[in-house]
């Protein structure tokens, strides 16, 4: 009987243990766009194990006018525990009084980089002079319609002097990876930031573009306003901003934040 009792004890505690941790577990919902993308899918696994918490993850673009847009899904009263974007898209977010004041953690840096497809030679891109040639040469050119998409059709074809010339010949993708054009050949040249390059089969990463004419693309995360998990959400960020993580981060085509 004693030893029946002890069994029963037993057996208890531990379904108490049991119960205790899943009551602690939150699903957090968050919401990434493509730049931060690729190192998310690599940390978010990590932080989920370590915690116990599971991730319920959204992915849309940080701004823009589609309907999967993070400001317009949060417009929409949508909800979330963090939203990774563009750092000055989160500040007009923040501006808006739909992000916690503070909240802001920096995450990483992405530049744009060239891509052809798989099997073309690569071309030369290591100085201005050559970045620029090979532009004028290719037959056509694709950019993305992201931030720095917009960076390269409105400032960066006008400081390399050939705007006239690349209009007949660039164009701006809407919503799928420029890399997956180039992939299927639909485009001899792509411009993207090199986090959305590098995953996609059947392209090859030539290299970043020249820094004189680069634009760097700053990801942060915040916390919403209303957010249920609020605490486990500044978890989440203080993990992804972390030092220990930054090998992951640069292993994705991402620069880490300069230290101050």
């Amino acid at each position: 009987m004693n030893a029946l009792f002890k069994t029963c004890t037993a057996t208890a505690l531990l379904a108490g243990i049991a119960f205790s941790t899943q009551a602690l577990a939150e699903e957090l919902k968050v919401m990434t766009s493509g730049g931060f993308t690729a190192a998310y899918k690599v940390l978010g696994p990590q932080f989920a194990q370590q915690h116990g918490d599971t991730l319920d993850t959204i992915l849309g673009p940080s701004m823009g006018k589609s309907a999967e847009a993070i400001p317009n899904r949060l417009a929409r009263g949508e909800k979330a525990d963090v939203v990774i974007m563009v750092g000055y898209a989160l500040d007009d977010l923040i501006k808006q009084g739909k992000i916690l004041p503070g909240s802001r953690v920096e995450l990483a840096d992405s530049r744009i980089g060239l891509v052809v497809k798989a099997g073309d030679p690569k071309p030369a891109i290591g100085t201005v002079d050559e970045f620029k040639a090979t532009l004028l040469k290719a037959k056509s050119v694709a950019y993305s319609d992201s931030a720095s998409g917009v960076y390269v059709q409105n400032e960066m074809f006008k400081k390399l002097g050939i705007e006239d010339q690349l209009k007949p010949k660039a164009t701006m993708v809407p919503r799928v990876p420029v890399a997956g054009v180039i992939a299927h050949g639909d485009y001899q040249l792509g411009l993207q930031q090199v986090s959305e390059i590098l995953p996609i089969e059947g392209a090859t990463y030539v290299g970043k573009i020249p820094e004189s004419v680069q634009s760097v693309t700053r990801f942060a995360a915040g916390i919403p306003v209303g957010a249920e998990h609020p605490d486990e959400a500044r978890a989440l960020l203080a993990y992804l901003a972390s030092s220990q993580v930054q090998k992951d981060v640069q292993a994705t085509g991402l620069d880490s934040v300069p230290a101050k």
